[in-house]
C-alpha cells in the first residue's frame, strides 16, 4: 500500500538517495528492524517508512487507537539567556518568528515559521517557554540551516544549543492520552499545545500535547540512554503499534497539514499557504508589537490585501490521485496553468484520492471545478476545504 502515499519509498529515494552508508541512524535504528520495518533515506537519516503491518492499516490504526512513530529526526533546540532575563530571548527571538513568544505561558507551546527577509518560509517549528529556556521542535531538513539562521541573527544573549543526546518519538491516536497515563497521570490534565517535565523510571521526559496527524497525542522527547527500554515497554500494550513515514505523510495530508519544501518553502509566504491564523495579533498591523520581524512588510500587506496565489484542497472526482507537481486548469482546454498540486495521494480515513496545491485566488472558493492534467489528459477535480478530515484535539473549554 505504500504506493498510495505521498511519500513512498520510491519518492524517499529519488528525492535523498539510495547510498543508506551515508545516513544517520537514531537511537532506535536496531529496533526498527527488529520490528520488520523498511528503511529508506529521508532528510539525512535512515528512517522506517512502513512496518510489515503496511501503510494502510498503519494509517487507520493511528486513527482508531494509538501510532507511535520515531521522529528523532527532528531538531531539538534550547536557547538560554546569558543574563537569565528569558523575555530578553523571546524578544530577540520574536525579530524571526511572527508569533507572540514574550507572553507564551510557561509550559506552553505555539505553532510558528522562521521567515526570510522576503516574506518566505525558512522552516515551520514548534516553540515553548520551560522557565529558563526556550525549546524549539524543528524540521529535520532544514536543521543546519535553521541552525546558522539562528545563529547569525540572534541576540547576543543568546546562547543556542542542538541536542544531540535525546531521542524524540510521537504518540498519536484517541487512545494516546490511556498510553501515556499508564506511565504518569499527570498528563491526563494537560490540553492541546500544554508542555511537561516528569521523572519517569530514573530520567526526565520532556512531553507536548501536540503532533502531526490531525489526531490528540503526544510528542516526547527522552535521553538517547533510556529510549529504547521505553519505547520497547510502550509498544509491549495492546493498542499502540509502531507507525512509519508513510502513514505520517498520509495522516497529515488528511489533517491539511503542510510538509516543509513540499507544500510550503523559502518562496512561499504564511498568507499564501494558509497559515495566518498562526500569526499573533500582537504581531500584526494594529498590534501592539506589530511587524520588526523579518519579510514583515510583504506578510502585514497580504494579510491586509490577500495574494495572488493560495492553497487549497483539491479532491478529484475520479479515482486517480493528483500527485505533487500536477498542473491545474480552469477547463479542459486552457494552455496556461492556474496553479499546482504540492501534496496528493490516497486518504485511508475519506476513502478517496486528496490533495492539497496552490491555485490563483480566483479560483480558490470552495467547489469550485478545475481540471488536472495526468499523463496529458484533463481530469476533473474540486476544490475543498481543508482540512480533509476532523481534528481531534483535547482542547481546554
Amino acid at each position: 500500500m505504500v504506493n498510495y502515499v505521498h511519500l513512498n519509498s520510491a519518492d524517499f529515494s529519488a528525492i535523498y538517495g539510495d547510498n543508506m552508508a551515508d545516513y544517520i541512524q537514531t537511537a532506535l535504528y536496531d529496533l526498527h528492524i527488529s520490528l520488520g520495518a523498511k528503511m529508506v533515506p529521508f532528510a539525512g537519516y535512515e528512517m522506517p517508512v512502513q512496518y510489515p503491518t503496511g501503510v494502510m492499516k498503519e494509517h487507520i490504526h493511528t486513527r482508531n487507537e494509538v501510532g507511535l512513530f520515531d521522529v528523532s529526526h527532528m531538531g531539538q533546540v534550547i536557547i538560554k539567556p546569558k543574563n537569565g532575563n528569558l523575555s530578553d530571548i523571546a524578544a530577540s527571538l520574536e525579530k524571526l518568528i511572527p508569533i507572540d513568544i514574550i507572553d507564551l505561558p510557561k509550559y506552553h507551546q505555539r505553532y510558528g515559521f522562521l521567515t526570510n527577509k522576503h516574506g518566505g518560509i525558512i522552516d515551520d517549528l514548534m516553540v515553548s517557554n520551560q522557565g529558563d529556556h526556550l525549546f524549539l521542535v524543528i524540521n529535520a531538513g532544514c536543521k543546519k540551516t535553521d541552525v546558522e539562521h539562528l545563529r547569525d541573527n540572534l541576540d547576543d544573549n543568546c546562547e543556542l544549543e542542538l541536542l544531540e543526546n535525546r531521542s524524540l518519538i510521537a504518540l498519536q491516536g484517541p487512545k494516546a492520552e490511556k498510553v501515556l497515563s499508564k506511565f504518569s497521570n499527570q498528563i491526563i490534565d494537560m490540553f492541546f499545545m500544554d508542555t511537561l517535565k516528569v521523572q519517569l523510571q530514573g530520567f526526565e521526559v520532556w512531553i507536548s500535547r501536540s503532533g502531526y496527524t490531525g489526531e490528540d497525542g503526544f510528542e516526547i522527547s527522552i535521553p538517547n540512554d533510556n529510549i529504547i527500554e521505553f519505547t520497547e515497554q510502550l509498544l509491549e500494550i495492546e493498542d499502540v503499534l509502531p507507525i512509519g513515514l508513510g502513514a505520517r505523510d498520509s495522516l497529515r495530508l488528511e489533517a491539511g497539514l503542510c510538509l516543509y519544501g513540499h507544500d510550503i518553502d523559502q518562496n512561499s509566504s504564511p498568507t499564501e499557504a494558509g497559515l495566518n491564523w498562526a500569526i499573533s495579533k500582537k504581531r500584526r498591523a494594529s498590534g501592539t508589537r506589530s511587524g520588526n520581524f523579518l519579510g514583515s512588510e510583504r506578510i502585514l500587506n497580504e494579510i491586509s490585501n490577500g495574494t495572488d496565489i493560495k492553497r487549497v484542497g483539491i479532491v478529484p472526482i475520479g479515482r486517480a490521485p493528483m500527485r505533487e507537481g500536477v498542473e491545474l486548469f480552469k477547463d479542459r482546454n486552457d494552455t496556461i496553468p492556474i496553479g499546482k498540486v504540492t501534496s496528493g495521494g490516497f486518504g485511508p480515513i475519506v476513502e478517496r484520492a486528496i490533495s492539497m496545491g496552490y491555485l490563483d485566488t480566483r479560483y480558490t472558493k470552495v467547489n469550485t471545478k478545475i481540471f488536472a492534467e495526468i499523463r496529458g489528459k484533463r481530469m476533473e477535480a474540486v476544490v475543498t476545504s481543508l482540512p480533509f478530515t476532523k481534528l481531534n484535539f483535547k482542547r481546554s473549554n
